[in-house]
């Protein structure tokens, strides 16, 4: 479903996005929770992991590629006190999310975009 969200997007935007790899597993992992001091693992459905391409530069190439990770378990938990959406709609709503984060995107940015439509 993460691919099918991703080939979803536009090819300019998925050419933009460049060489990122996407993951999916049932929780994310504690350090990552503690290091956003997260305690309920349920709380976390999505995360960007990798320099933003607002930051990436060939003179400092990353060793790894930037990489989306989606955590199946809360997103499902998400899922069950949200009635107006798919699964196949959170899916796409975290991979988009993340992918903003990738393009050098704030949450706050995101929020605010999203809140103009």
């Amino acid at each position: 479903m993460a691919e099918a969200a991703y080939l979803g997007l536009p090819e300019s935007f998925r050419h933009a996005a460049g060489r990122i790899v996407i993951h999916a597993q049932d929780y994310a992992d504690r350090e990552v929770l503690d290091h956003f001091g997260i305690t309920d693992p349920l709380e976390l459905t999505g995360l960007y992991q990798g320099i933003p391409l607002i930051h990436d530069s060939v003179t400092f190439p990353m060793p790894e590629n930037p990489r989306i990770f989606l955590y199946r378990l809360p997103l499902l938990a998400e899922l069950e006190t949200r009635p107006d959406v798919t699964l196949t709609e959170l899916i796409e709503h975290v991979v988009i999310h993340e992918l903003g984060h990738h393009f050098g995107w704030s949450d706050e940015e995101m929020h605010r975009l999203l809140d103009e439509d």
